[in-house]
């Protein structure tokens, strides 16, 4: 905020006691910002659409043929960057999320809310690719309002329901997009391609994914990212006075006045023509300091130098800085905060990696078959039924054989059994030992699962048999 023992002005802190879109009625005030430009802004729309591409083509890309994502919580398929995980791996999926919060919480100590402002796919497609169309098909922020308060005519009908309608299939493609992420491109194109009697809840899950973003790009708007995201809500307390955000020069363009003028002049640089405000799209005013409301957007940055250009003065009275580097020219980046952030992330780090080192690319379970009694073989041999489980994680087709520990006694599989890659299979077999070899009622053995001739585990169970 501005400090007024510096540059003395009063700072009342009025605009902090109610959101700027809102009156004091409790109504929406709607937002037409002004269509920004400069070199920010040139910078974030390519940005923009590299990270597009990425979205929109992410459910069809593949590694060795498996998805590069995938989040199909249904059926509890799981794939990052083509490897499988299943929900056996959550604690390494627990680890590695709060590794990612914790990442998050570091960069924005450090830089604030820069993820807001260039990588937020809420932002991104607001200003990157809904309100290009809205100037395209209404005009800039003006003309827009203009529209909006006047009657209904054929052209006002004309460009309403050709936006909309456009709005309504962008918002129908990444809803699509998104359900691909969770179902599979395969199971997509099906919807699509088939009867939708045949599809019914894909079918509504399309629809409602596609109608939930068209509400949010055409309705919801900024209060997205002001009323309902909780990485906003957080700003209080994740940033400090050594943060880098878009900050405006207090020292320098304080106190404010109009017109063309020199450095001598008792007047600071900032020469109030509210082009920042005119321009920021969540309608805040970013000479009042970090707001809650502010996404890093960087719109004000280049509304701002474009007026310094014109005034021969230097840019950067809007910038990205910290307010202490403004305050006092000491720019501190490594704090407390952040080397303790810092510790925790390189131990998670390090933990969740250890984690995917050591996770077993094959698990077996093995148990008795329940509500089977042992069975004796020619008085000399008794046998139990087991069950298998085998989860093969791996992408090879695996025949597996089983040999009890010490060779003392013998396995029959039920049938051949071979897993197929990436998928779970179960069968059954005996376990068949000399009754020389059983201590009594419950005897521990181990039995060694090898893939081929790989020893993959050992799995320890117990051999019932007569007590002696």
């Amino acid at each position: 905020m501005i400090d007024p023992h510096i540059t003395g002005t009063k700072d009342s802190g009025e605009y902090r006691d109610h959101l700027s879109t809102i009156d004091k009625e409790g109504k929406r005030i709607w937002i037409y910002p002004k269509k920004p430009k400069g070199k920010f802004y040139n910078a974030r729309t390519w940005v923009s659409y590299l990270l597009l591409a990425i979205l929109f083509s992410g459910p069809f890309l593949t590694i060795s043929g498996h998805p590069v994502l995938l989040l199909d919580i249904l059926n509890r398929k799981f794939y990052i960057l083509g490897f499988r995980f299943w929900p056996q791996d959550l604690v390494i999926f627990g680890l590695a999320f709060i590794a990612l919060i914790i990442f998050i919480i570091l960069f924005t100590v450090v830089f604030g809310r820069i993820f807001c402002g260039w990588v937020c796919p809420q932002t991104i497609f607001m200003e990157m690719v809904f309100r290009k169309i809205e100037y395209l098909i209404e005009g800039d922020g003006n003309d827009q309002r203009r529209l909006n308060n006047s009657p209904w005519t054929s052209e006002k009908i004309f460009k309403k329901s050709l936006k909309h309608i456009i709005f309504y299939f962008i918002a129908f493609l990444i809803g699509n997009t998104f359900l691909a992420y969770i179902i599979g491109k395969d199971e997509l194109i099906k919807i699509i391609t088939e009867a939708p009697n045949e599809h019914i809840g894909g079918l509504f899950s399309m629809i409602v994914f596609s109608t939930m973003f068209y509400i949010v790009f055409s309705w919801l708007r900024e209060q997205a990212c002001t009323l309902i995201c909780p990485y906003g809500r957080l700003q209080g307390v994740l940033l400090d006075q050594n943060s880098i955000v878009v900050h405006y020069d207090f020292l320098r363009g304080e106190p404010r006045g109009k017109g063309k003028k020199s450095r001598s002049d008792e007047l600071g640089d900032c020469v109030d023509c509210h082009l920042c405000v005119r321009v920021c799209p969540t309608g805040i005013d970013i000479r009042n300091g970090t707001q809650l409301e502010c996404v890093n957007c960087t719109a004000c940055i280049d509304a701002c130098d474009a007026i310094m250009d014109n005034m021969d003065l230097p840019r950067g009275l809007i910038r990205y800085a910290s307010y202490n580097s403004i305050k006092s020219g000491v720019k501190k980046i490594f704090t407390t905060r952040a080397a303790g952030y810092s510790t925790l992330l390189t131990v998670l780090v390090i933990l969740v990696s250890a984690l995917l080192f050591i996770r077993t690319p094959i698990e077996a379970t093995i148990l008795r078959t329940p509500g089977i009694m042992y069975q004796v073989l020619d008085g000399e041999r008794i046998q139990n039924l087991y069950n298998i489980k085998i989860m093969n994680k791996t992408y090879n087709r695996m025949p597996i054989n089983l040999e009890t520990v010490g060779n003392t006694g013998e396995i029959v599989m039920v049938s051949e059994m071979v897993v197929e890659s990436d998928s779970i299979s179960e069968s059954a077999f005996f376990v068949i030992l000399p009754a020389s070899n059983i201590n009594g009622k419950q005897t521990e053995i181990s039995i060694n699962v090898y893939a081929g001739e790989e020893l993959i585990t050992t799995v320890n169970t117990s051999f019932i048999g007569p007590e002696k």
